[in-house]
């Protein structure tokens, strides 16, 4: 008998997500118009998003998980759907990261 996959993926909600996509790079498009105290530039010297000392998105509202800058955000962040692949992936790789991490950590 052969297994059936999930039919629908459980749904994803942001209020319950680690905002794993404030993570990820943000490289800059010519159209975005983001307040300039969260710009940076990487190695390239293109523009990007800014990151706080902990990896996330400079824009993120840290006890919140939002961001701050929603109605300016960059057009790839205005682009990611929530629950779509990129999406899952993401959450997927943070999952399995979480988890290595877990496991080498030593116990207390």
């Amino acid at each position: 008998m052969a297994l059936q996959p999930d039919a629908t993926p459980a749904p994803v909600d942001c209020r319950r997500c680690d905002a794993v996509c404030c993570r990820l790079p943000v490289l800059l498009q010519p159209g975005d118009h983001v307040p300039g105290q969260f710009l940076s530039r990487d190695t390239h010297g293109r523009a990007v998003m800014a990151r706080n000392e902990e990896g996330w998105c400079a824009a993120i509202d840290p006890y919140h998980l939002r961001c701050t800058i929603y109605s300016q955000r960059p057009a790839i962040c205005r682009q990611f759907s929530m629950g779509g692949d990129d999406c899952r992936r993401e959450r997927q790789d943070y999952l399995r990261q979480a988890d290595a991490w877990a496991l080498s950590s030593p116990s207390t």
